[in-house]
């Protein structure tokens, strides 16, 4: 039941989301680069061959969870006794005598680009990044592409130019131009069809392409393809390979490629409440057609709040006030993760009403859109969450474990 009610409201309602879509340029990553020797680059940005609207998202590591110290001596070896027995299964019981407690809290900062105000480069693989409602991180790029990546930067007076990290001092971002005398290219948009449902919106093609001068690589029988994303109207996955069809009405079969075969990383559909990362194995087909905009503004992303709302214990208390949750995220910019059917949820906290928990490995999270979804997996929707802090006041939160909470509800 819940499944097929999840399923019925996925259909995306385009009308609030095309509203807020900016009817211009003004959804492309826009800012100025500062090198070590003071030179100055000013333009549209692209992360590497990826990242280049102000929703796509920039992933770091926080380099300390300073939540940890508001939990007691006994809150912490509750936890640590709950986390370690949660680390691997073995006839029937949980142990994991190797974990490690600092490692396994400090997380992941995963925002979009849009909430940054700017990125200073500390170390090659440390920056300090300043959000734009004032708030500053420590973070660390190990194991995240996103810092120490090759920027490229389309210079209002020099043209194209891939910036190496090690040159950069600073990159300051601000409001994008509402034209454009030069862009990546268009945004790819359309609908893609899943085995649960279909999904409108921004779209990216193996984790990779989101703009019409990306190609599709492909072989056949006459020879190699590459084709821009521009020129396609539809994709359709066959066996192993796929079925396109071009804006002219010309179809052809491609395979060979990790972009049309099951080595396809996957499609990411941007929505008005977030990003579904669709696994291949679920994706059917996309048909790909013209844009409202380019996405949200950098303005869009300008109201960052904390965490408020209320959190409701399975003994019946009712906690009000400013909420932490998972011990890590304190802030309406940050994201919640969860797996439905070979989908990865990506939603940050300002779009979603409340996360009601059901058993070990699943929630029910309430979007203010009014869609509901069924969420499991990942450490925010299920039994590995490190549980709530609320503050009631300022100094003194109260702890609140995972398996005790029965709903939270957000302001």
């Amino acid at each position: 039941m819940i499944k097929q009610l999840t399923i019925a409201l996925l259909a995306l309602t385009l009308a609030g989301f095309q509203s807020a879509l900016a009817q211009n340029d003004e959804g492309f990553i826009y800012g100025k680069i500062t090198t070590i020797d003071d030179e100055i680059y000013e333009g549209p940005m692209r992360w590497g061959k990826e990242e280049v609207y102000w929703t796509d998202m920039f992933n770091a590591g926080k380099r300390e969870n300073e939540n940890i110290d508001y939990l007691s001596r006994d809150e912490r070896d509750i936890l640590r006794d709950h986390k370690r027995r949660s680390r691997s299964h073995w006839g029937g019981l949980n142990f994991d005598w190797s974990w490690d407690w600092d490692d396994d809290f400090t997380h992941q900062l995963s925002i979009q680009f849009g909430e940054l105000k700017a990125l200073y480069v500390t170390g090659r693989e440390r920056l300090d990044v300043e959000l734009q409602g004032g708030m500053i991180y420590e973070i660390t790029g190990n194991g995240y592409n996103d810092i120490g990546a090759k920027i490229r930067i389309l210079d209002n007076e020099l043209g194209e130019l891939e910036m190496r990290w090690s040159r950069i001092d600073k990159i300051e971002f601000m409001p994008t131009p509402s034209k454009l005398n030069q862009k990546f290219g268009e945004p790819l948009y359309g609908t893609v069809e899943t085995r649960n449902g279909s999904f409108t919106g921004f779209v990216q093609w193996d984790h990779d392409e989101r703009v019409s001068t990306d190609k599709l690589d492909g072989d056949t029988r006459d020879g190699d393809m590459s084709i821009e994303f521009g020129r396609l109207k539809s994709i359709e996955r066959d066996g192993n390979g796929c079925e396109i069809e071009l804006q002219s009405g010309r179809t052809m079969f491609l395979r060979g490629s990790n972009d049309v075969d099951y080595d396809n990383r996957g499609v990411i559909v941007t929505t008005d409440y977030g990003r579904i990362d669709i696994e291949w194995r679920e994706f059917l087909k996309v048909t790909f057609q013209k844009a409202p905009g380019s996405g949200p503004s950098y303005a869009s992303f300008s109201d960052q709040k904390e965490l408020t709302g209320s959190v409701m214990t399975r003994g019946g208390k009712t906690l009000k006030g400013k909420i932490v949750y998972d011990l890590d995220e304190a802030y309406d910019f940050e994201v919640l993760q969860g797996d439905f059917e070979d989908m990865e949820y990506i939603i940050p906290f300002r779009n979603i009403s409340k996360i009601t928990p059901r058993g070990y490995d699943e929630s029910i999270v309430e979007l203010k859109n009014g869609q509901t979804l069924r969420l499991e997996d990942g450490i925010d929707v299920s039994e590995e969450n490190n549980g709530i802090l609320v503050f009631q006041d300022k100094n003194n939160p109260i702890y609140v474990e995972w398996q005790d909470v029965d709903e939270v509800t957000f302001n």
